[in-house]
């Protein structure tokens, strides 16, 4: 089956946090964390619409300037989400500027910040100068802050002396076509496949009647059948992924327990590792994770894949020991991601 999501760490695990997930089959892209953006594209940065950020640390934030200058001419709207006090910070970014000459700029910015205490948002058209603009709640359940047909992402509230958020990627079931069936049955692929697909994917009744109407040389074809059958006769389901992204906490009590139900049975574990165990005493400090300690959040959260990431630059020489720290304390997969080199074109996208 092939992926529905292309994944790619922006940066090595030195670098800038950041994962660029590429939505294949809607030319779109989703970015986790917000650090320097240089070593993407600007296709892959144009197809960005919506990017999640665990907090405002200058190596998670400082690529705002970057993508929002490359989208100023763009008709499309850019969500961002965040921790409480995101509003804030982006009006303050956007008040660093003159903005004398953008009254036809189509750009709008829509800025949604989470806590648990609930969801607030604002909105920025570029062609007003950006002025806020307050936003409705959108009405999701408590920890959703995207739901779409296909997928929805959750959030958690964290504690590095300051609030972050982690993030939970969640697929919906994938409709996979049996094309050997289709073949066998006479009907010819085409776009009904994905309006099929939609129409499962929204939940209509199985009761209700799909027609594909198709040529067969001259002569015009057609069968119709309920959704059901279709489904039946043609469709295969498989779960979707889950992706879970979690960076800058301490390993308290709380922190721990919210990010193991947060992760629970993941297939990706994203996961900080900025220090080694020896270094233990100055993590918990600075409200960071050891190896050990991502390994262990990776064993209680029965995670099929660990990767780690945001190292310590004082660790360069030493990547095999955190690998292995954690690997130990996991009992599982775990890798450290490669990063782009600059201006990557991202392949299948």
């Amino acid at each position: 089956m092939k992926p529905l999501l292309h994944l790619r760490f922006i940066h090595d695990p030195f670098g800038d946090p950041g994962l660029y997930v590429g939505v294949l089959w809607e030319r779109r892209a989703f970015l986790f964390d917000l650090g320097d953006l240089s070593p993407l594209s600007p296709r892959a940065l144009l197809k960005v619409s919506d990017i999640f950020v665990s907090h405002t640390h200058m190596d998670h934030f400082i690529g705002f300037d970057q993508i929002l200058r490359l989208r100023l001419h763009r008709p499309q709207t850019l969500r961002v989400y965040g921790p409480p006090g995101l509003v804030q910070n982006v009006a303050g970014k956007l008040s660093g500027y003159t903005w004398d000459r953008v009254d036809e700029y189509p750009l709008v910015l829509e800025v949604y910040e989470y806590g648990e205490s609930g969801q607030s948002g604002a909105r920025f058209p570029c062609f007003r100068r950006f002025q806020r603009e307050d936003l409705p709640d959108l009405g999701l359940p408590p920890g959703v802050l995207l739901r779409e047909d296909w997928a929805r992402v959750r959030a958690v509230e964290l504690d590095h002396g300051t609030t972050v958020l982690a993030f939970s990627l969640e697929e919906s079931t994938h409709f996979n076509i049996d094309k050997d069936r289709l073949r066998r049955q006479g009907i010819p692929v085409g776009p009904w496949l994905g309006e099929l697909k939609n129409q499962l994917r929204c939940g209509a009744p199985g009761g209700k009647l799909f027609r594909v109407c198709w040529q067969e040389g001259n002569t015009p074809r057609e069968q119709e059948r309920t959704l059901e059958e279709w489904c039946r006769d043609l469709v295969r389901l498989c779960a979707g992924q889950k992706i879970v992204y979690v960076t800058d906490i301490g390993f308290t009590p709380t922190n721990q327990q919210k990010v193991v139900d947060l992760a629970a049975g993941a297939d990706l574990f994203y996961c900080e590792a900025q220090f080694l165990y020896e270094n233990r005493d100055e993590a918990c400090k600075r409200g960071h994770l050891t190896a050990r300690q991502a390994g262990l959040l990776a064993r209680q959260a029965q995670v099929k894949k660990l990767i780690l990431f945001h190292f310590s630059p004082r660790y360069r020489g030493r990547e095999e020991e955190i690998l292995n720290e954690a690997r130990e304390a996991f009992g599982g997969l775990a890798l450290i991601p490669a990063g782009l080199s600059a201006g990557t074109e991202l392949s299948g996208e």
